[in-house]
């Protein structure tokens, strides 16, 4: 699997972006960019869907520290978190595993900076409740 999801039940989208952009802070991560997914196909492609974002997530000694081990590793980062609406009311919140920039660059370094950042985005993961799961 490639990263790990929790679904929240009873809020709304823009709930969920709230409440995961603090879980986020509470584990010392930064939201560098937020992509509108939603929006950019409906005008890039005139398509409907629900709502969906991409939160570029940024945890600044943990990148600095890999960037310091692999200085390309940027083309990994940030991670990535996903906050999608299945339907109003229900909304999956997903999170890039970071082990996956260690299946990639086996390094001790990298290694010691995946295992730092999965353990602070399953805390946050698991703070916002909700059933969780694989991605």
């Amino acid at each position: 699997m490639y990263g790990f999801t929790t679904t929240l039940s009873g809020v709304s989208f823009d709930e969920a972006i709230a409440q995961t952009t603090q879980a986020l802070k509470a584990e010392g991560f930064g939201v560098l960019s937020d992509i509108n997914v939603q929006a950019a196909m409906k005008d890039k492609l005139g398509e409907d869907m629900p709502p969906y974002r991409i939160l570029g997530a940024c945890n600044p000694p943990l990148a600095f520290q890999a960037l310091q081990a692999v200085p390309d590793i940027g083309l990994l980062l940030p991670c990535n978190v996903i906050v999608r609406e299945v339907v109003p009311g229900q909304v999956v919140v997903g999170f890039l595993d970071p082990q996956v920039m260690f299946t990639l660059i086996a390094s001790p370094e990298v290694k010691a900076v995946a295992d730092a950042a999965e353990q602070r985005l399953r805390r946050a993961c698991a703070s916002l409740g909700g059933r969780t799961g694989p991605a």
